[in-house]
């Protein structure tokens, strides 16, 4: 939904047949056994000779790097005590080796890409790669893996590489686990020096806290929680438990952080640190209220904690968002122009509308109350979110490539997914908003807990992300601004995904999945069986019962009108609008009923050529139509008028980012024929930018210069009618001759 899907580009598609190709041979050697043709040495020293020679390579700008989605597998559910353990070389190819384990070695330091990749070895000093996915960016902030950190692989997997040699690939995060050297299962041949034998809690929080200052929370973790196993006094445990809670909100562990602050943050005299810690934790996991109550207490016992009275103002904007969906948009305009990536600190506001089961396509969402065009239903932030810059020097796009459904997406979707794992992974408290998320046919596993750890399905984030994520602009004003200034030069307009009308309690709310005003529309069939149900709009009933000769007439009425835009020698005015009459010709239902896709970017253009002609009138009799060619019915704008009859829009139809321009000129053409209904079509026009865009603050901004003050026509007009006003100078000049 609105990303850039690119399964059926021809330049792709060969490279998905070859991957396919590849599982396809590499599944021809399952439960065979390996017949390694490189020793230990030769493996190590080519994996560092590749780290090396990536380290020493610059990066070349707009790259394209493949992410492939493996055929999918569950995660493990069974106990680690329940587990046997295996050796390298009891495992066969592309086999998941279900009821086993491995206790692995890192022999050398981590190279990352689209996975974490480390040669390790077993206790029998075999050794092949290992890859984790779905952690490159937690690796990057706080590395797991040293060289000779312990880990365990539950019911590993061992494939043939694209190399043709053979590694160990890992994409259930809960599928690792990183040993501390301390524990018992670590072979004494393994530890090594730099944890010695503490034997008391002090000696651990003192190791937890160098950890710490070095920034490696996961070991510093580590340290606390074994500081906590060695029978620390209370008041020793307090200052632990403050320690590690505060090692989990630096890792984004909101969860644990609030389990290790439940005690210290209440009774008679609650620890100052314990409850801004808490007051964060809340905050973090989006529990606004709960922020605020932690942040009324701390404000009473510690008034004078200058640092916690900004927090709670913070907290308190955030509700006041949550709440009541007031927004300061111009603001956040400028922080998405100034962040990167522009992750924006602000609450989810939900407003009249609730998810219900529909009749045919399974769950949507429904208006509780009557809502007017331009109303805010709810404006909600991410649950997870990847930011590509398509302005960076050195960018690498990413490609997400699922050989099983086919599907290819140009994009941040592998990292998206990532992101997600993650999250929940992290705070499982998170996991029900997410997993509740529609997942077509994929059967999950019914466990979300193994040997204290969530257990997250990477494979289910991936159908959810695929089925759910939206694609998004930077800025939705300066996309609505960038559509216009392209409209001029080239006929297939980006897609958006937009409504409106004034709707009733209990309606449906609903968006298109492809946009109906992309030109293509019309020659291609909309195919949902990714979301696995069948499109029965009116558009989509309308065009396959209209027959194939009107069809084609369309598509040779639309090359006509084209040529006679670019061709201005053999045009006239008059010819367009003859051509648009055969054009209503080829429609047999009413446009409030089924809007006439082909027909309103004509109509418009000839609007504003009229326009730009000095002939008001006419501009807006063909602005109305246009209107109208989208589903509009509006009253109260024809001339000759009824004098003070108002101008209304009864009905609203189809959006698209031109109308607000298309509103505009439709004022400043009333101000001359009709002035009392110039600043009702400007009110028209602020509703349609506050539905394309998101907010109105900008609008006077954006379309100050369209007002009768200002130039006759905006920048933006201007770049967006080039070709009209080539085309209006040489028909006036023939007029005249």
């Amino acid at each position: 939904m609105d990303t850039h899907d690119v399964s059926d580009a021809p330049e792709y598609l060969q490279l998905l047949r070859g991957h396919q190709k590849t599982l396809r041979n590499a599944q021809s050697r399952k439960g065979q056994r390996p017949r390694p043709t490189k020793s230990r040495e030769e493996i190590i020293m080519q994996f560092q000779f590749r780290q090396m020679m990536k380290d020493n390579t610059p990066m070349r700008g707009d790259l394209i790097r493949s992410s492939f989605v493996p055929p999918a597998y569950n995660p493990c559910i069974t106990p680690l005590k329940d587990l046997e353990k295996a050796m390298i070389k009891d495992l066969t190819l592309e086999t998941h080796h279900r009821g086993s384990y491995l206790l692995l070695r890192a022999v050398t330091s981590t190279d990352v890409l689209t996975a974490v990749m480390v040669i390790v070895e077993d206790e029998e000093r075999n050794v092949l790669m290992l890859q984790l996915y779905n952690q490159a960016n937690e690796f990057s902030a706080d590395s797991h893996i040293s060289e000779g950190t312990a880990i365990i692989v539950k019911e590993p997997y061992l494939k043939v590489m694209s190399d043709g040699d053979y590694g160990l690939r890992v994409d259930h995060l809960s599928d690792v686990v990183f040993i501390p050297e301390y524990d018992s299962r670590v072979p004494l041949r393994w530890r090594q020096q730099r944890i010695k034998e503490e034997t008391t809690a002090g000696d651990w929080k003192t190791t937890g806290n160098d950890f710490f200052n070095e920034a490696r929370y996961h070991f510093a973790i580590e340290c606390y929680s074994k500081a906590l196993d060695s029978s620390p006094t209370d008041d020793e445990a307090v200052i632990i438990k403050l320690n590690r809670a505060l090692t989990f909100l630096k890792t984004h562990q909101f969860d644990a952080a609030l389990r290790d602050l439940d005690v210290a943050s209440t009774g008679p005299k609650p620890s100052e640190k314990a409850l801004f810690r808490k007051s964060q934790a809340l905050y973090c996991l989006r529990r606004f209220r709960e922020s605020c109550d932690v942040h009324t207490v701390l404000s009473r016992e510690y008034p004078e904690n200058s640092a916690a009275k900004r927090e709670f103002a913070r907290a308190m904007a955030r509700l006041a968002e949550q709440e009541s969906g007031k927004y300061q948009f111009k603001r956040l305009q400028l922080e998405a122009r100034k962040i990167r990536p522009p992750k924006l600190d602000h609450a989810t506001y939900i407003g009249p509308v609730a998810v219900q089961p529909t009749e045919s396509r399974g769950r949507g969402l429904f208006t509780t109350e009557a809502v007017k065009a331009g109303d805010l239903l709810f404006c909600e932030k991410a649950f997870a979110y990847a930011f590509y810059d398509s302005d960076a020097a050195n960018k690498v796009l990413p490609l997400l490539i699922n050989a099983q459904t086919g599907a290819m997406t140009m994009g941040s979707q592998a990292e998206l997914i990532e992101n997600i794992v993650q999250e929940i992974y992290k705070n499982p408290s998170l996991m029900p908003i997410f997993t509740g998320l529609y997942h077509g046919s994929y059967e999950p596993v019914n466990v979300t807990e193994v040997d204290d750890k969530p257990v997250v399905d990477t494979f289910l984030a991936e159908r959810i992300m695929s089925l759910n994520c939206f694609g998004c602009p930077t800025s939705s004003r300066e996309s609505h601004m960038r559509l216009l200034k392209e409209e001029a030069q080239s006929e297939n307009r980006a897609e958006r995904f937009r409504s409106c009308g004034d709707l009733a309690p209990n309606t449906e709310i609903t968006f298109w999945y492809r946009s109906p005003l992309d030109n293509k529309y019309n020659e291609t069939h909309m195919d949902l069986k990714h979301w696995g149900f069948k499109c029965s709009c009116v558009i989509c009933q309308d065009r396959q019962a209209t027959v194939k000769a009107d069809l084609r007439m369309r598509t040779k009425l639309r090359a006509d009108m084209l040529k006679l835009f670019q061709n201005s020698k053999r045009s006239s005015p008059a010819k367009l609008e003859a051509l648009l009459s055969r054009f209503v010709e080829t429609y047999s239902q009413p446009a409030p009923e089924v809007p006439r896709l082909g027909m309103w970017d004509p109509y418009l253009a000839l609007s504003r050529m009229y326009a730009a002609y000095n002939q008001p009138h006419k501009a807006i009799e063909f602005t109305l139509k246009t209107l109208e060619s989208l589903g509009y019915t509006i009253k109260g704008g024809n001339l000759p008028r009824t004098s003070g009859l108002p101008l209304l829009v009864e009905k609203w139809g189809l959006m698209t980012d031109s109308l607000v321009g298309c509103w505009m000129g439709l004022s400043n053409a009333y101000r001359e024929v009709a002035p009392d209904l110039a600043d009702q079509a400007e009110k028209y026009a602020r509703i349609t930018y506050r539905v394309c865009v998101g907010e109105d603050e900008t609008f006077d901004e954006t379309y100050s210069s369209e007002r009768p003050n200002g130039p006759l026509i905006s920048l933006i007009a201007t770049r967006t009618c080039t070709a009209v006003l080539k085309f209006v100078t040489t028909w006036a000049g023939e007029d005249e001759a």
